[in-house]
Formats: C-alpha cells, structure tokens, sequence
C-alpha cells in the first residue's frame, strides 16, 4: 500500500509539471543512433524534436559522414551519441565538427550495467590477438539493449538538456522521471516474456545482444562474425557450421544492417531456422515509441525462434 501511495504521489506531481507550459526550445540536439534519438525525444516532448543522423539500416559500424551530415553536426547544440566504443567511425568528425557545442557519450554513464567484449571459442576469430581483434578489456557498446541502463541514460540526458537550457528543466526532469517508470514495466514484461526461453541455444549475426541476453537469461552460443564490418573467411564460417551442429543450436539470427547471403550459406543443409534481429529498431517510425517497439520487436523475434 505504501508503494502505491508513493507512485500515485509521484504521478500527480508529474502531472502537474506536464500542465506547465514549456518554452519552446532553441537547442539544436542530434542523436547519432536510433535508440540514443528515441530516448532524447521522450525526455524531449513538449519542449523540441531532436535531429537523427544515422537513420534506416544504417550500422554504427560502418556509417560514413555525408556533408549533409557534418553540417548537422556543426550546428548542434548537443549531440548524444555512444562513444568511442561504437560509433567508431564518428570519432573523429565529432572531435572536429562539433566542438562548440557539448557531447554526451552515454556508454560513460554513471552506474551502467557494464558487460566486457566476450572472447574464445565462437566469440573470437582465429588471429584476432593480431592486431584486428577486439579489446578483451573492452566494454560490449551495446548498453541500450538493457532497459535498467535506458532508465540511467534517459535521466542523464535530461539533467544534460536542464543544465543546457534551464527554462526547461522541469519538463525534461518530469519526462524522463515517466520515462523511467515506464522502462521499469518494460523490464518487468520482457523478463516474464523470456524466462521459457532460458535454455534454448542459438547463434546471433554479430554480438550486439549480450546485454538483453544477461539481463534475461538467454543462451547465445556464438555469432557468424567477430567483427561487422568485415565478412568471415571460409575457416570461421566452417567453424560457426561446426559450433551450430555441437551446440545443437535452435536458430541462427540474422540482422537487416548486414547482407542475408552470409546467412544461408551458413545454415545450408542445417537443421536450424533462421529468425531476424534487430538491435537498431530499422524501419520502425522515429519518436519516443521506436525503443520500446525495438526492444519488443526483439522479444517477439526470440520467442517465434525458438519456441519449443
């Protein structure tokens, strides 16, 4: 009953800072990646609508700036992006671009679940301790796929907008507190969702999914490429063939940033279904809904995969 009272309480404050009239924002704020850019906008509504700048199937991986791009990136007041462990390729240009205006890097959020890169077995490519491999030491850049983590980044971003445009601040704070509640439920519904699927083995495309896995329980057994933007050579595909059949894997996942052909080379004559994963929400509409419709889709995904 106490908890009851205090979220109707806290409710009711909400309400009331959503009946206060906001000040139409002149901040210019860019996200870089789909769930960065649907997380803003929610902490955002009422007050502004932030740009995106890599949109569709794009892949953080592999995305080359467009001068339409950098000229988006030179007006930003803000811009809210990964960091250096995802948007690789971003690096730089945003070291140039935007130096007037201020970065949040929200994988150096405070008090993230921080999961490190996986390596051996079918998690690492043979030389990779060579010179191309991962950073074992290295954090997994995939944090969003943990709503306990969007809730953090979300409260991140709105104290980053409040401290940038004060006459706002309670609505971006009051936003992002519902927000919060909301990922919460979230949480709470895809645990329910997932817990039958806890011993089902299957191989991902890529290893984007470590955190929804952890979070979850879920038992990935390895992914058909070590690194995204670099197709495996026949060896490692011989190996993943080798580690579906050991494995007994259920399904294999493919995803609609990278090229399907790799996939049905590697399940060929396998007994294994093949499903689609997400990470990235491509296709969905733009707004606030794209995280929770990105992190359902992919539920959804696992569950026609590898249901009994």
């Amino acid at each position: 009953m106490g908890n009851q009272r205090v979220r109707r309480a806290r409710w009711a404050c909400l309400g009331m800072l959503l009946w206060m009239p906001a000040v139409a924002s002149a901040l210019e704020v860019v996200a870089t990646i789909p769930p960065w850019h649907s997380l803003t906008a929610a902490v955002m509504a009422g007050v502004g609508t932030p740009a995106l700048l890599i949109r569709g199937s794009g892949s953080p991986h592999t995305y080359t700036l467009r001068p339409s791009d950098a000229r988006l990136l030179e007006r930003a007041d803000l811009v809210v992006w990964g960091g250096e462990g995802l948007e690789t390729l971003l690096t730089r240009p945003l070291a140039s671009l935007a130096r007037k205006g201020d970065k949040l890097a929200l994988l150096g959020v405070d008090g993230l679940t921080r999961l490190p890169v996986r390596a051996g077995g079918a998690w690492e490519e043979e030389g990779d301790d060579h010179g191309h491999g991962h950073d074992h030491a290295a954090t997994d850049p995939h944090l969003w796929l943990d709503p306990v983590n969007a809730r953090l980044m979300a409260l991140a971003i709105a104290e980053r907008l409040a401290r940038l445009d004060p006459g706002n601040a309670a609505r971006y704070r009051a936003n992002a507190a519902g927000l919060s509640d909301r990922l919460e439920a979230l949480d709470r519904e895809l645990a329910s969702e997932m817990a039958a699927l806890r011993e089902r083995p299957y191989i991902v495309f890529h290893d984007a999914y470590h955190y929804f896995e952890h979070r979850y329980g879920l038992h990935a057994v390895g992914a058909v490429v070590v690194h995204p933007d670099r197709p495996p050579g026949a060896r490692r595909v011989g190996e993943i063939v080798r580690r579906m059949r050991e494995s007994k894997a259920v399904c294999l996942f493919s995803e609609p940033q990278f090229p399907s052909r790799l996939i049905a080379t590697v399940t060929e004559h396998q007994p294994v279904r093949v499903g689609r994963l997400d990470p990235l929400g491509a296709g969905l509409p733009e707004g606030p809904e794209h995280y929770f419709q990105t992190l359902r889709n992919l539920a959804r995904s696992f569950r026609e995969c590898l249901a009994p």
